[in-house]
């Protein structure tokens, strides 16, 4: 069976490496970006499994992104958790509301806790 892949949408190089060393001991492919624009490119191009996705990034915002992955044909049946320090209700009903399928604030969010959203997502339990 193929690896699940995981697409990692972070500016914070060191979050992201945590992030991505946990995915890969779970068997994941691994690929990162540090903004939003890389991040629409890679999703078309690749079709991860799964999109980790953060709200507040250089030139277009995590909600927009989601926006536009809704939106296309290409991206819009991946799963896409949100990982944001943003934790104001109105800021998870908005990414809810645009689709993402989880929502985890960094402050109290373990890598352990991502991965286990993402594999229950994917149903990787």
């Amino acid at each position: 069976m193929d690896k699940p892949s995981v697409l990692l949408v972070e500016d914070d190089a060191f979050l992201a490496r945590i992030y991505a060393q946990k995915f890969e001991e779970a068997s994941y492919d691994v690929h990162l970006v540090g903004t939003g624009e890389d991040g629409l490119k890679m999703a078309g191009r690749d079709k991860p499994s799964i999109i980790v996705l953060d709200i507040l990034l250089p030139g277009i915002d995590g909600f927009e992104v989601l926006e536009k992955l809704k939106q296309d044909p290409a991206t819009q049946g991946i799963p896409v958790v949100v990982l944001s320090n943003l934790g104001q209700k109105e800021d998870v009903d908005k990414a809810t509301s645009l689709g993402a399928v989880g929502y985890l604030i960094k402050a109290h969010a373990l890598p352990q806790d991502l991965l286990h959203k993402a594999n229950e997502v994917l149903g990787r339990a």
